[in-house]
């Protein structure tokens, strides 16, 4: 049986992290519970985390002696607080034994020492640092990697199947195909190609049908916009289809994620009224150091942090010639939002694209998602290579989590974006940089 000891790190990115360790000992060190403690009272998502972590804890020390080790999963995994070891007497004097990471690596060598070739001590930790002290110290140290995938064999969303001129003429003939040799996702879109004579046909694999069908919106232009190429077109696809109740778009900078979400729930609030309202919301997460509070009210102070949204709007409104955004504000029909703000709402009817969502945690879109009310539709945009939050990664962050773990779900559809339409420089940095 192997011995876990989990930083404050572990528990604050996932607080189910406790149950998830199979049949081995999971033990917490008192000073992560110090830790806990002291961000239980912040308001943003490390402060909820921290909460629900520690609620946990009440709930398991319960069903026993805490202290001593309480089953906490089907496979007999136990859970216990440990209060020795603490003091970093078994430390090399260069480690300062004021500091909290050296009281939890403290605990981990303690009990590496103690428990001999009982089986393996192992130090998780999402702290790089805290890792390599550990390893320092001949303690076999780990990522917490639970809840990350593959982002180089993430679902793409799309696929080209090389087929015969017969196979094609049959797709238009006679509205469906169905293909025994291939397997499909759910609404996952298809691009038919005749190599030989270059004949083509878009189509997405409808799963009540078992078939592929004709993209329904090929032709879309959504408050104007015309995609740009063949992505765009399968995005605007699933953005528009009212079935599809989660989309999940991914690509660099300069894709046109963001452009197209908000041209698509432009189309369904203004012009077609499918929903009652088109909420966009995005992490307050800062790029590099953070410059501090600003002045104003809530509405001064998330115009600076809005502005990528904004200016995507403004695009909309110039380049289809329509009214200015401003003014659907005011009608109540567009709502502009940072999500600390979002937590703890209903919302029912709402067209709900949230941006730069590899900014969040799995638990964070899991709680913002399950604010869908009835006859909502989620957006997910974001680049999971170019995130600002230091305890993700593009393989544990919440936008390729989902885009993974609903591809078998008929309500969700999912894209890569690749091809650069903002400018050629855009593009060529995305690449090079």
């Amino acid at each position: 049986m192997k011995t876990f000891v989990l930083d404050t790190n572990v528990l604050v990115h996932d607080p189910r992290s406790i149950f998830k360790f199979q049949e081995h000992e999971v033990v917490i060190p008192i000073m992560v519970l110090e830790e806990l403690d002291s961000l239980k009272t912040r308001q943003d998502g490390a402060g909820q985390d921290a909460r629900i972590a520690m609620r946990f804890l009440d709930e398991i020390k319960n069903k026993g002696e805490i202290f001593e080790g309480v089953e906490v999963n089907k496979d007999k995994g136990k859970l216990r607080i440990e209060l020795k070891y603490h003091d970093c007497k078994t430390m090399p004097a260069s480690f300062d034994p004021t500091k909290a990471d050296n009281k939890i690596l403290s605990v981990a060598s303690g009990l590496k020492n103690s428990k001999g070739s009982e089986g393996p001590v192992i130090m998780v930790s999402k702290d790089i640092n805290v890792r390599v002290k550990a390893e320092s110290l001949g303690i076999k140290a780990e990522d917490y990697e639970s809840d990350k995938v593959d982002v180089h064999e993430l679902f793409k969303g799309f696929d080209m199947v090389p087929v015969s001129k017969e196979t094609i003429e049959t797709f238009y003939r006679e509205g469906r195909l169905k293909m025994v040799d291939r397997q499909f996702y759910p609404n996952q879109c298809v691009l038919l190609k005749v190599e030989s004579t270059g004949q083509s046909a878009l189509c997405k694999y409808y799963q009540p049908y078992e078939q592929l069908i004709p993209l329904y919106h090929i032709g879309a232009k959504p408050w104007g916009l015309s995609a740009r190429n063949l992505e765009q077109r399968f995005a605007l696809e699933l953005l528009l289809s009212d079935e599809i109740k989660l989309v999940s778009l991914v690509g660099k900078a300069g894709t046109g994620k963001t452009l197209l979400a908000l041209a698509a729930g432009l189309q369904k609030v203004v012009e077609e009224r499918i929903y009652s309202k088109l909420l966009v919301a995005r992490p307050i997460v800062p790029m590099g150091k953070d410059i501090g509070f600003l002045p104003g009210g809530k509405i001064d102070k998330l115009e600076n942090w809005m502005h990528p949204i904004t200016d995507n709007l403004d695009f909309l409104s110039a380049a289809g010639g329509k009214d200015n955004y401003k003014y659907f504000i005011d009608q109540g029909l567009i709502e502009v939002e940072a999500l600390t703000f979002i937590r703890g709402r209903s919302m029912p009817n709402i067209y709900f694209i949230i941006d730069e969502a590899q900014n969040l945690t799995q638990h964070e879109v899991k709680t913002i998602i399950t604010r869908a009310g009835e006859g909502s539709k989620i957006i997910l945009t974001g680049d999971p290579y170019q995130i600002d939050n230091h305890y993700l990664d593009e393989s544990s962050n919440g936008l390729s989590i989902v885009s993974e773990k609903f591809k078998n779900e008929t309500i969700a559809g999912h894209i890569t974006l690749t091809k650069g339409e903002r400018s050629m420089l855009a593009t060529r940095a995305a690449e090079l940089l």
